[in-house]
Order: structure tokens, then C-alpha cells, then sequence
């Protein structure tokens, strides 16, 4: 078996192709459907959060 070396935590850096901007988008729309059907105000707010993160990303990306 070989060894094999990665960095924990290293980061792929966005570019703006097609499979990006998809997975994006999907996760903007997941973090909306949580923030929806759930009743704590604080969890609604921390997705909310993260879509708007997720959307602003998007509007870079496009």
C-alpha cells in the first residue's frame, strides 16, 4: 500500500463552471427548505445566514 499525503482542511477554490454554479445553487436552496420547516428561531436564522452567504457567492460566480 502506498502512502498517501493530504492537507486536512484544504480548500478546492471555486471556479465558475457549470457543476459549481448547480451544487451552489442546490445548497442555497437546501439551506431555505431548512430554514422553513424548522421552529427554532435560531436555527431559521443560522440557515437563512448561510443561503444568503451561498447566494452572494453565486452572484460572483455568475
Amino acid at each position: 500500500m502506498e502512502n498517501q499525503y493530504c492537507k486536512v482542511g484544504a480548500v478546492t477554490p471555486l471556479t465558475s463552471n457549470r457543476q459549481t454554479i448547480h451544487l451552489l445553487e442546490f445548497q442555497y436552496q437546501n439551506f431555505l427548505d431548512k430554514a422553513s420547516t424548522i421552529n427554532d428561531a435560531k436555527l431559521i436564522e443560522f440557515f437563512e445566514s448561510k443561503a444568503q452567504k451561498v447566494q452572494r457567492i453565486l452572484e460572483n460566480l455568475v
